[in-house]
């Protein structure tokens, strides 16, 4: 449900109101914008007397929401939510961000070199893995806390902010200096994991599923805004589909979609997406022309020998030419 306030309401109206709601046993979550201030209802709201809130003199209307996510649904927060970094790096409503860097960490000179690359190419964020899911045991698992330290020796090296997985939440106290949590595809629908990182307020990059639709990512997105964290950026990676071709299917549909059901940013990431390095160009110019708030791109400087996902990781050279693209794009979007 959704409480529409009249324009010029005054705080202490809403405070007010605020105080009756939570008496009726429901959440309320206040979204201030320009010209509007609106109070978004969770839990039972079957007790909510409707006719008696829509006679307040405050109150222009109520709304009811029918879709199951409530906290991340844009009839809740109709404007773009922005996530802001330490440094003052900014995702969302129009601040675009590209996210560089090797799958995973394998050496202090392999990523502070590639951190220094990216970053004169106008990466603003670093990614490197330091624990890694793998398909199969015997693969390459991470550098696991040795790869974090490298990480944030490479953020003291550059300034870049860093993001890295988080697999369990027995390692959450490793990611106390990491600027952003990810959540990878795999755990997407972990709810006992998801809800912990609500009580943080780190921002949290959560991947799509392997085979998850829209709504449940979501839902899970859900889960950790529920529990009082609201700095949720979404990740399109991809889905599997029957194609063998590449890796995933890219959705780029799912941009818009998301723009249009939730306040959320979503960025894209077109190196898991497709698998193959020569596809990562074009697919991350075609989310850039759909609106993606950011891109996440792998970079390795020697692909070939990299310890994990060489085939999708593109060098820094053509990093380097896909963000001259990417910034053309912009301009012509914008």
């Amino acid at each position: 449900m959704v409480v529409v306030m009249k324009p010029g309401t005054t705080d202490e109206q809403i405070r007010n109101l605020v105080v009756w709601l939570k008496e009726q046993g429901v959440e309320p979550d206040i979204s201030k914008g320009t010209n509007i201030t609106i109070i978004g209802l969770v839990g039972d709201v079957s007790k909510i007397d409707t006719e008696l809130l829509e006679a307040l003199d405050t109150v222009e209307s109520v709304k009811r929401v029918s879709e199951p996510f409530k906290a991340a649904n844009r009839k809740f927060h109709p404007e773009n939510t922005v996530i802001e970094l330490k440094d003052g790096t900014k995702i969302g409503n129009g601040n675009f961000v590209v996210i560089a860097g090797p799958c995973s960490v394998e050496n202090e000179e392999q990523i502070i070199f590639i951190a220094e690359q990216v970053k004169k190419s106008g990466a603003k964020i670093l990614r490197g893995g330091a624990f890694k899911p793998r398909t199969s045991p015997y693969s390459f698992q991470g550098m696991g806390k040795e790869g974090i330290l490298l990480l944030l020796e490479a953020k003291k090296a550059t300034g870049l902010p860093i993001i890295t997985e988080l697999m369990d939440i027995s390692t959450l106290d490793l990611f106390e200096d990491v600027d952003i949590i990810q959540i990878g595809a795999r755990n997407m629908q972990n709810y006992e994991l998801l809800k912990e990182l609500g009580h943080c307020r780190k921002p949290i990059l959560l991947k799509r599923g392997f085979a998850n639709t829209i709504e449940e990512w979501l839902m899970s997105a859900e889960y950790i805004l529920s529990s009082g964290n609201r700095n949720v950026i979404l990740c399109e990676r991809g889905i599997r589909t029957y194609e063998s071709y590449t890796r995933n299917t890219f959705d780029l549909s799912s941009i818009p979609l998301i723009h249009k059901l939730s306040h959320l940013p979503v960025i894209a990431d077109p190196s898991h997406a497709t698998g193959h390095a020569d596809l990562v160009a074009p697919v991350a110019l075609g989310a850039t022309a759909a609106g993606t708030d950011g891109l996440m791109i792998e970079v390795h400087n020697e692909p070939s020998k990299a310890k994990c996902d060489g085939a999708q990781s593109i060098t820094p050279d053509a990093f380097d030419v896909l963000m001259t693209k990417v910034k053309r794009i912009r301009e012509a979007i914008l």
